[in-house]
């Protein structure tokens, strides 16, 4: 063991009590007490800190206290003395866990492991969800990130012919820094998007409207099946539809007009009043497509829109609410039979 090594040893085993009484007599009872409840005031979920580039140990230990992380800024600043760290801080954004001390935590910043934030989106989540879920990751502001989503420069610059990003914001696994903006996380989801739709040669082919229009039906397919094996089939059904310019009468856009637009709790049941809403994206009153995207789409849709089922169907209904199958029909008389109406749902 090295001679660093072995004074950062000593100084763990001893904690505040050495480094109080290097800092004087007064200290020494104050100091093991504050060390022994070092992460009292971090909550259950962590926090996030910022060390800044060139920020003393000094002015970084009072930020510390002041934010609730240590106890003592005194025991920090002799931990860091004693170890040799006093001036290895490195600049970044860290995570301070529930039950790290004042060694541990000024290990962390002489490490420069940076906090980094996990942030899962589920296929067929809306712009308004993911916002969400990013506030509560705290990654980023809910707000922040929808008027990145719905920027006009960076909408132009990533080439999304649209007024938001709904619909090209890929749903996956990422790691953002804890200390990222809105833009950024915007522009990695697009280019996720990206390198997932290259993946469909025929995608390749269209202009950035003609994509746009396969987007919007893949978020409506997306909202609407459980079992994969039947996306390409409602594909299927939506293409028949709009060739004999049949209205779509999807009812995931009827919730998408409830939830995002008017800002409602997710419906239990569809009434017959939700149907004739007055919304250009209620595709029972208006034919067609909707204006954009009500999802954001995962692969399963993106391919069942491009690759779409040969058949001769215009309906189908729900058939088992557990798995979500449905029966597909090409006939009125044979789709009668049954009005239920599945909703899926998705995060709610």
């Amino acid at each position: 063991m090295n001679g660093t090594k072995t004074i950062r040893a000593v100084a763990r085993f001893l904690g505040a009590a050495v480094a109080s009484l290097i800092l004087g007599a007064a200290a020494v009872a104050i100091g093991i007490m504050l060390a022994s409840r070092a992460s009292d005031g971090i909550g259950p979920k962590g926090k996030f800190f910022t060390v800044g580039k060139g920020e003393t140990v000094q002015r970084v230990a009072k930020s510390l206290e002041s934010k609730g992380l240590i106890r003592s800024a005194i025991t920090f600043r002799a931990l860091s003395k004693i170890s040799g760290d006093d001036s290895d801080l490195k600049a970044g954004t860290y995570r301070i866990e529930p039950g790290m001390d004042s060694m541990k935590i000024l290990e962390e910043f002489v490490s420069g492991k940076q906090a980094l934030c996990k942030v899962t989106v589920p296929e067929g989540y809306t712009l308004g969800q993911i916002a969400r879920l990013l506030e509560e990751l705290d990654v980023v502001k809910g707000a922040d990130f929808l008027k990145a989503a719905t920027s006009k420069p960076l909408l132009e610059k990533l080439g999304i012919p649209a007024d938001s990003a709904e619909g090209y914001l890929y749903p996956d696994t990422y790691f953002f820094p804890a200390d990222y903006t809105s833009e950024p996380i915007v522009e990695a989801m697009v280019a996720t998007f990206r390198e997932r739709v290259a993946a469909i040669p025929e995608a390749a082919a269209l202009s950035p409207a003609e994509l746009h229009d396969r987007i919007i039906l893949a978020s409506i397919v997306e909202r609407e099946y459980k079992d994969p094996a039947e996306a390409p089939l409602m594909a299927s059904v939506f293409y028949n539809r709009i060739r004999i310019r049949m209205a779509l009468q999807s009812c995931a856009t009827v919730v998408y007009v409830i939830t995002e637009r008017l800002g409602k709790p997710h419906p239990e049941v569809i009434y017959d009043r939700d149907l004739k809403l007055k919304d250009p994206y209620n595709t029972y009153e208006h034919r067609g497509l909707p204006p954009g995207p009500i999802s954001n789409p995962g692969m399963t849709s993106l391919r069942a829109v491009f690759y779409p089922a040969a058949t001769h169907y215009l309906y189908f209904r729900l058939i088992n609410g557990e798995t979500g199958n449905h029966h597909f029909s090409a006939t009125l008389e044979e789709h009668i039979d049954s009005r239920t109406l599945y909703i899926k749902r998705i995060g709610v």
